[in-house]
């Protein structure tokens, strides 16, 4: 085959799996149907373990909060943390409770999740969000024993938050 229809080719095939891709539902756990979206941000952070006695007695890393900034369009717009809380750099602010939750792509990835909005503050861009998306996960999670208890660790992560508002 000539080397410019092998090319054509090519990106045909690439062009397709990326639409395929970018079509794929979100699995039903954390869907939204009829939200619309206010605002995607990217977080980079760490997922903050506690090493903690379990029910049998024995140590063991327990999740303690996230310590993430929000970033959009490569740049700082915000920061995530504890609550679970997001704040924005216009003021507006909101907490969420988890209302649902699906596996991340990996063992060592955080799950996707969808949250509730709980409180608001602020009239900026979150202010209309109803609900929290957690997707597209990579690290975070650290399960098992631990040997000090009261001893902290900070397990790297990063997600997509997607804001979404009732239309």
């Amino acid at each position: 085959m000539p080397p410019l229809r092998i090319a054509a080719i090519t990106l045909l095939l690439l062009a397709s799996s990326a639409t395929t891709r970018a079509a794929e539902p979100l699995p039903e756990a954390i869907g939204a149907p009829g939200q619309s979206v206010v605002v995607t941000l990217h977080a980079e952070g760490a997922q903050v373990y506690e090493c903690k006695a379990g029910a049998d007695g024995k140590a063991i890393w327990s999740f303690r909060e996230p310590i993430a900034t929000l970033l959009a369009d490569g740049k700082t717009v915000g920061r995530h943390y504890a609550g679970p809380n997001w704040e924005h750099s216009d003021g507006s602010a909101v907490a969420a409770k988890v209302a649902g939750n699906a596996p991340g792509t990996t063992a060592n990835d955080i799950p996707w999740l969808k949250l509730e909005v709980t409180s608001r503050r602020g009239s900026g861009v979150l202010a209309d969000a109803t609900i929290v998306q957690r997707i597209n996960t990579k690290g975070g999670k650290r399960d098992g024993a631990c040997e000090t208890i009261g001893s902290f660790l900070n397990v790297p992560y990063s997600a997509d938050y997607v804001f979404l508002r009732k239309p």
